[in-house]
């Protein structure tokens, strides 16, 4: 990679701040319905990372497609190295050393690592691709990550922070001099997001400049040089990172402050099991796992990455098989064999990956909040009636406060948050007694957490049995009940969340300690 040069102060230069190698000053970006940039400014310097933070809905990611050629401005300038430009498209701003790593990975599952890295640049001998200087070359990209990835590999057999780091080598293989990453660690353990982290490091060192979108704050510490706050699409401040807490940049973030993360609850579970899991079999996956969940309960589903949390759920939904086990509803054994089944027992399952099985992302609002009842819309002859959806639209709407132009916007202009609640309105549609969510705050700023808690908190005061399944302890520890901890597929302990610490979690997700079940 052609790098540019720094002293050897970590990419700072001694005199004064480095210099601005993107700029873009006031910058309006309109869809139809939809002012998403109002006369943004953003500048961004060498070998610096800039955090870019805002609510879900703020124009974050507007801005950054900007950047990277996605979207046209419809008004404004961006200036790169010096000179007013446009890009017209990804290729064009990757050409001229922008590149963009996405939130949802774009690598292809059956290649190769080395040919993900080369896709439509493969080195040519004659006519053929040159397989043996497109694996060393990719090697040497990974040696410089100091990444122990195999070039041959396929892509599909590696772990999520593994093909993170594949996306930063891709991207490195276009002589990058400015990288924009999109919740980078969204999908990495704690150990990975130290390693990405020292990536980063090591890139600003090397003169890189880095965007970094997160709304995980307190990582911004370890990488972050300067922060911009936007708000509706607009520009509210930039400012040293040292300057800033991150009280400060919340309240900036949603024009208000934060006093409490969680919400107080008001709901009181019973004794009444609704759903009652015995010896639940999956070889090779997880098993056997017990567990029961009360009416009006928030039980916690906790553990480290792999350790069975999602694939419980998914088996409980019917969308994976089982071997053995049995599952009550009430004190009724149901034999669920699909989601079909599972959904007319009254179970919800909200995927952690919500564009890719929880919406249908280019139909409208209104058609994803009646996708899973679509008789209570039709009229006797089976056809949709537009009036009866549009008022079921509207009715969920504005229950769940979801921001849209109209309930005819298509659900991929929305953002995370919004997305979110489209999905938890479908099930509340299909009046669902159960409802697992995974993850269900990944990816969605400070502001849409609190909403998404509050409705959790709001549906288990009304008799339904939520499951969050959830990496993050604090939000275990700040909704849950109860917690079930998992650890290489079986459950090792279920405890009451406040007699509890974080601390006696992660013994029992790591396998060094041994719970009760309550």
């Amino acid at each position: 990679m052609q790098s540019v040069s720094v002293l050897e102060t970590g990419g700072r230069l001694t005199n004064g701040p480095p210099p601005e190698i993107l700029t873009l000053n006031n910058v309006s970006k309109r869809f139809p319905g939809v002012l998403a940039l109002d006369r943004v400014s953003f500048s961004l310097r060498r070998g610096e990372a800039h955090a870019l933070c805002g609510e879900n809905g703020a124009g974050k990611s507007t801005l950054m497609k900007v950047m990277s050629g996605v979207y046209q401005a419809d008004e404004g300038e961006v200036i790169y190295k010096g000179k007013p430009c446009r890009f017209i498209s990804s290729v064009d701003a990757e050409a001229a050393g922008i590149a963009i790593i996405h939130q949802e990975l774009n690598l292809v599952p059956h290649l190769t690592v080395a040919e993900n890295i080369f896709l439509a640049r493969e080195p040519k001998r004659g006519i053929f691709v040159h397989r043996t200087k497109m694996r060393a070359d990719a090697q040497a990209l990974l040696d410089r990550l100091k990444l122990r990835i195999d070039p041959n590999q396929l892509v599909k057999s590696l772990s999520c922070a593994q093909q993170q780091m594949v996306e930063i080598a891709k991207a490195l293989s276009l002589n990058t001099e400015v990288l924009i990453m999109d919740e980078p660690t969204s999908s990495l353990t704690e150990s990975e997001t130290g390693q990405l982290f020292e990536i980063i490091n090591d890139l600003k060192r090397n003169g890189v400049s880095v965007v970094y979108i997160s709304h995980r704050l307190d990582e911004l510490k370890h990488i972050i040089d300067r922060v911009t706050v936007m708000r509706d699409g607009k520009f509210v401040c930039t400012d040293d990172f040292t300057n800033i807490s991150l009280d400060t940049i919340v309240a900036k973030m949603v024009g208000r402050t934060l006093d409490e993360k969680f919400p107080e609850r008001t709901s009181v579970p019973t004794t009444e099991a609704l759903l009652t899991v015995k010896d639940l079999v999956r070889p090779g996956v997880f098993g056997p796992v017990s567990f029961d969940l009360r009416r009006g309960e928030i039980l916690g589903f906790s553990g480290l990455m792999g350790a069975g949390r999602t694939e419980v759920a998914r088996a409980i939904f019917g969308a994976d098989p089982v071997a053995s086990g049995a599952i009550y509803l009430g004190c009724e054994e149901v034999n669920i064999k699909s989601p079909i089944d599972a959904i007319g027992h009254g179970i919800a399952y909200l995927s952690e990956d919500r564009k890719q099985h929880g919406l249908a992302i280019r139909m409208s609002v209104a058609a994803n909040l009646t996708l899973t009842n679509m008789a209570a819309v039709s009229n006797r002859f089976g056809f949709i009636d537009f009036a009866r959806e549009e008022a079921v639209s509207k009715r969920y709407i504005e229950a769940l406060g979801i921001k849209t132009p109209s309930s005819k916007q298509v659900a991929k202009n929305l953002s995370g948050g919004n997305q979110q609640k489209i999905v938890i309105s479908k099930w509340l549609f299909r009046d669902s007694k159960i409802i697992f969510f995974d993850e269900p705050t990944r990816g969605i700023d400070v502001g849409a957490k609190f909403a998404i808690y509050q409705l959790m908190d709001k549906l288990a005061s009304e008799g339904i049995g939520v499951v969050l399944i959830t990496s993050e302890l604090p939000e275990i520890m700040g909704m849950t009940d109860r917690v079930a901890v998992f650890h290489g597929g079986k459950i090792t302990g279920i405890v009451n969340t406040r007699d509890t610490t974080q601390e006696q979690i992660m013994h029992l997700a790591s396998g060094s300690g041994a719970g009760s079940i309550v």
